[in-house]
């Protein structure tokens, strides 16, 4: 599976942390979260983070998945 690539962060006053995916906006945190976000950016792979934190990580299984024939109806 191709590993993420193309996520930046930018930190913004009041806590807030914006997710952009190459250059467009992906989520935005705030509060608990963004903490939480930040803290584990600096400690794993930070392309990893981001592309979960946004919900950009599952991809390259789903068509495969949905032609199993157990998914067929």
């Amino acid at each position: 599976m191709p590993r993420p690539h193309g996520f930046t962060y930018e930190q913004h006053t009041g806590g807030t942390v914006r997710i952009s995916h190459h250059g467009r906006p992906a989520t935005t945190l705030n509060g608990p979260r963004a903490a939480q976000f930040l803290a584990e950016v600096e400690t794993s792979d930070p392309q990893l983070v981001m592309a979960r934190w946004t919900g950009n990580y599952k991809r390259g299984n789903e068509r495969t998945a949905r032609d199993h024939p157990r998914n067929r109806r």
